[in-house]
Parts: C-alpha cells; sequence; structure tokens
C-alpha cells in the first residue's frame, strides 16, 4: 500500500470548449479510483476554486483585489468540489471537504487535528479534497501556497509519495521559455542541488504557484522522508502511470536522514513572531552541539511575543539559523538580558526539543 499525496494546480482544470473542467476531472479521478482499489491511500489538493469562480461569472481577466479573489473562490470553491463529488461517486467512492490556512497549521494542536481528520478519513476509504481557505487567508492567492500546503499535508500524514502535477513536463536547469539551451533535470538528488537549484518563477495570469513555490515543496517534504515527483499532467493519463509507480518528470530524492513530523511542523509550518539574537557561542553550541538555548546567551530581542510562541534565532551575522518554541516572553528576556549574572544558573528560552535548525 502506498500513501500518496497529489497536487493539482490551476491551469490543469481550466478546461475549454471541447474538453471542460469536469472531462478533467473525472479523467483524474478514474486514475485516482484503480489506484484506490489497489490498496493505495490518496489524498487531494486541488486548486482551481478561484478561477472556476471567475468562469461562473464570466470576467474576461483575473481579478486582482484580494476582496474579488476571496469573493471568486467562495463562488468557484461550492462548484468544484461538486464536480469531484459527481466524479468521484461514479466510481463508487466518497470525497471529504478539508480547507485549511497556514495559520491554523502554525498551531501545534491544529496541525494535529487535521493529520487525525485526513488519516481517518482514509481509513474510512475516503478521498479527502484538501485547499488552502481562499475565504479568510489571502497567502495561497498571493503566492501560489497550495504547493506548500501539499507539502504540509504530506508530512501530517507521514505519506509516502506526493506527486506535484503542473504544466511543465520537468523543472530545468533555466527558465526553458527564456532559454532555449535549458536542459531538463530528472533527478535532484540531496537537499544540497536543491538548494542550490535557481530557476525562473514563471507566472501566469491564472496561476500563481510557479516553480519557487514547487521547489519549497520538494523541500519541506524530501525533508521528511516524502518521495516528490513533479510532471506534467496536462493529460491525467501521466497520473495514471505515476501511480503505477513510473518515473515521469522529475523526482525529488527523500532525505536518507528525515527530520520527524514535530520538527517538519516547526520548521515549515509555524510563523515565527519574533526573533532572538544570539552571541557566537550560542549559536555554535545550538547548531553543532544539540544544545537548547540559554538566556546567556541572548544578545538582544526584537518583536512583542508572549510565552509559548514561536520565534527565529539570529546569529550574529544577521542570518536565520533556526525557529523554535520560546518558553519565555520578549519582556522577560529582555529584563533577564539586562539583568543575568553567570553565579546563577541561565533560565532556559527555547528548549531544544521544540529547536529546528533552518540552516545547512
Amino acid at each position: 500500500m502506498t500513501t500518496w499525496v497529489i497536487k493539482i494546480g490551476t491551469s490543469l482544470l481550466r478546461g475549454d470548449e471541447r474538453y471542460t473542467t469536469f472531462d478533467i476531472i473525472n479523467d483524474y479521478c478514474s486514475y485516482i479510483s484503480r489506484a484506490q482499489k489497489n490498496g493505495d491511500k490518496i489524498i487531494l489538493v486541488s486548486s482551481g476554486a478561484v478561477g472556476l469562480g471567475c468562469h461562473k461569472m464570466n470576467f474576461k481577466l483575473r481579478p486582482k483585489e484580494i476582496i474579488s479573489l476571496q469573493a471568486s473562490a467562495a463562488i468557484g470553491q461550492l462548484h468544484l468540489m461538486a464536480l469531484y463529488e459527481k466524479a468521484m461517486s461514479r466510481v463508487g467512492y466518497k470525497v471529504a471537504q478539508i480547507l485549511l490556512t497556514r495559520s491554523e497549521l502554525g498551531s501545534r494542536n491544529s496541525y494535529k487535528s487535521a493529520s487525525q481528520t485526513l488519516k481517518r478519513l482514509i481509513e474510512w476509504d475516503v478521498i479527502p479534497i484538501v485547499n488552502e481557505n481562499d475565504i479568510t487567508s489571502d497567502e495561497e492567492l498571493k503566492y501560489g501556497d497550495n504547493d506548500t500546503l501539499s507539502a504540509l499535508v504530506a508530512t501530517a500524514i507521514s505519506a509516502d509519495q506526493l506527486i506535484l502535477l503542473t504544466d511543465i513536463d520537468h523543472l530545468y536547469s533555466s527558465d526553458p521559455k527564456t532559454n532555449k539551451k535549458a536542459k531538463p533535470i530528472k533527478d535532484i538528488n540531496n537537499s544540497i542541488e536543491l538548494n542550490k537549484l535557481e530557476l525562473a518563477n514563471v507566472e501566469t495570469s491564472w496561476g500563481t504557484g510557479g516553480i519557487k513555490t514547487k521547489l519549497t515543496a520538494a523541500k519541506i517534504a524530501t525533508e521528511s522522508g516524502i518521495k516528490v515527483q513533479l510532471a506534467d499532467g496536462r493529460d491525467p493519463k501521466t497520473l495514471g502511470e505515476l501511480l503505477k509507480g513510473k518515473k515521469i518528470g522529475t523526482v525529488f530524492h527523500p532525505h536518507p536522514s528525515p527530520v520527524g513530523n514535530r520538527k517538519s511542523w516547526l520548521s515549515h509550518a509555524i510563523k515565527p513572531v519574533g526573533e532572538i539574537h544570539l552571541d557566537d557561542g550560542a549559536s555554535e553550541a545550538i547548531k553543532n552541539k544539540g544544545a537548547s538555548l540559554l538566556l546567556v546567551g541572548v544578545k538582544k530581542v526584537n518583536g512583542n511575543f508572549i510565552s509559548n510562541q514561536p520565534v527565529k534565532v539570529i546569529n550574529t551575522e544577521g542570518e536565520e539559523i533556526a525557529k523554535g518554541i520560546c518558553s519565555m516572553s520578549s519582556d522577560a528576556i529582555k529584563i533577564g538580558i539586562k539583568s543575568k549574572s553567570k553565579a546563577t544558573g541561565s533560565p532556559l528560552v527555547i528548549h531544544r526539543d521544540v529547536l529546528v535548525l533552518t540552516s545547512e
């Protein structure tokens, strides 16, 4: 049995006069149902709500105003789910709608709740359809965050593979639309190759993802031990081949020593509300000695936050080296910096268990 998370981009669902959005979704669902009947478990992360809403409203161009985009999403989300429900019911499966925001996933309890709900649904042989809640969050509308969302979903359920279906056949060494010498990349073997890969973030007037967010999603998933495949989904048959185990497009190979679920959440799901700046000794201790962060190593703090909120950890060069859940408020840290003494034990600022390194 393989647990898959499949992300389908907006550009793949648009349809035309000959081939409607429902025809496309129906084809995708036929391949998904075959994999389900063979014992696999599948979660879909589907974009397309804004595009369908714009189509319903007969807009010629995608709106630029956030409120108009959110209103379009409200119209399109209902239609999108109706299409998936109709297509999956034809092949004997039920679907469930899951709407999430990055802020919700930034809460450890909400993250665990979403994970448990998704796992229960696939235990029941239901196909969860996940989307960013565009009505309350404008991040996806601006940054194509469904790519990131698909990776966070994959890590939350400990998926085996993440498939990113898009409208290009591979990653390339540079933008193939502007550079005829651009070469397709078939394998990304490790985080060093991924970090060095610099590609143009090509965006259309309808799609918001681009290559940059695909690379971010691949980084999140592979760090958690999940294999990622990026492939051209314009022909739904490609999904059927991928679900059979065929290598298509660009493969991002998983890290051999993946971080745990909590560390992945700390690294990618949370949104820091402040910064803690360290001296060189403290930076060295948390980077290379597996130490917790003590007040004695803190030079200054930026931002206002209470205890148990997420923060960035910054070295003397101004670089982020870690994220963590701070056990002290910003005010308490400021007071402690002024009064700290080597004669007494130094208070704990971030425990190692809730601290994750974010730089190589």
